[in-house]
């Protein structure tokens, strides 16, 4: 299947100021481009691109005064097939995980397990490790959080999740993978493109969205507490040990959103 997904994204700057931009699709998913994605700017901007210490494709600006649109509008291949289960997929004891991978066992800003770590155990103590350890905990965190756009909360923590009990899909995220790292499965943060493919049309407006990756049999997988249910089509843009890793845009200065645009949606021929 084909997919074009894209946005329009428009900040108010007040001075001329530094920006990191992690828009790009990763770098594991350019292979399946079916034309380019490059970042445009409807101003006279220069952007130089980097890779950042997890291995996403970023850019840097130094945004003018005044309102500046940033825009991409790409074409994609899918092979239109839900993410995979992998009931089989075995949990590794610590000693035997990769170097690179222990980075995600660990705290971060929003994944704060020091404030969880008791209660995991107490409530996944007794569940077989792997993947059905994994399902019991996405499938308390789809319970524990009522999904709504109001209670959004760009400061709230996996804990602060599980306290309020309500808030969008990076709290659904934050909340689960501080959860399994608590249980010693690494798990990562990841933030793209899920468009309302195979599944009933959101009435809401298009957003980018959160889920996150487990390691388990060697390998990463993809899993998502806020919907619980394989999904068709995401495009991955980022991942990182929490949402700060993989912010849309970090600013060194005031920078207002003041536009806000994504699409996602499948091409039929």
């Amino acid at each position: 299947m084909k997919i074009r997904a894209g946005f329009n994204l428009g900040y108010e700057c007040t001075q001329p100021t530094p920006m990191l931009l992690a828009l790009n699709i990763h770098p594991s998913r350019r292979a399946d481009l079916l034309s380019d994605q490059v970042l445009t700017f409807d101003r006279p901007i220069e952007a130089w691109s980097y890779l950042d210490g997890f291995g996403n494709a970023c850019s840097r600006i130094l945004a003018p005064p005044g309102l500046t649109t940033i825009s991409t509008r790409f074409d994609i291949y899918d092979d239109g097939q839900p993410d995979v289960i992998p009931e089989q997929a075995v949990q590794h004891a610590i000693k035997d995980l990769p170097d690179d991978v222990l980075v995600y066992l660990l705290g971060s800003r929003y994944c704060d397990t020091d404030r969880l770590a008791d209660m995991a155990w107490q409530t996944f103590g007794t569940t077989p490790p792997g993947w059905p350890r994994v399902k019991a905990i996405l499938d308390f965190t789809h319970n524990r959080i009522v999904f709504d756009y109001s209670k959004a909360d760009s400061t709230r923590s996996a804990y602060g999740g599980y306290v309020d009990q309500t808030g969008v899909c990076r709290d659904f995220a934050h909340l689960a993978i501080t959860l399994c790292r608590c249980m010693n499965i690494p798990a990562r943060y990841c933030t793209g493109y899920l468009g309302d493919i195979g599944v009933p049309k959101d009435p809401n407006p298009m957003d980018f969205s959160a889920w996150f990756q487990v390691y388990l049999g060697g390998c990463w997988h993809t899993v998502d507490a806020r919907h619980n249910t394989p999904r068709i089509g995401r495009i991955l843009m980022a991942t990182g040990r929490d949402a700060i890793d993989v912010a849309l845009t970090t600013n060194f200065g005031p920078a207002e959103l003041v536009r806000f645009e994504v699409i996602t949606d499948e091409i039929v021929d």
